[in-house]
């Protein structure tokens, strides 16, 4: 049951880091685009988004560690059990 609960985990922390990468790169000017007039860029709104974006993939990257933990853990149990029935 726990390294079910924990590969869900896992799934969804790639889930979260693959979102949070492209949100990041949305709020990243491209190379060939020019960039706006100082005045049309509300430089605020594009730091807040960018800020939000790189706390979202921290997050998933947390999520992924405890979730990798989790399955450890249900991997030493199931090695426990084994050794205990054998």
């Amino acid at each position: 049951m726990q390294i079910s609960s924990g590969l869900q985990g896992l799934h969804n922390a790639q889930s979260g880091l693959t979102q949070a990468t492209i949100d990041v790169a949305k709020n990243r000017p491209s190379t060939n685009t020019p960039l706006p007039e100082p005045s049309a860029l509300d430089t605020t709104t594009v730091a807040s988004e960018g800020t939000a974006a790189l706390i979202a993939a921290d997050a998933a990257l947390r999520l992924g560690e405890a979730a990798a933990n989790v399955i450890a853990v249900g991997s030493e149990t199931i090695g426990t059990i084994i050794d205990i029935k054998v």
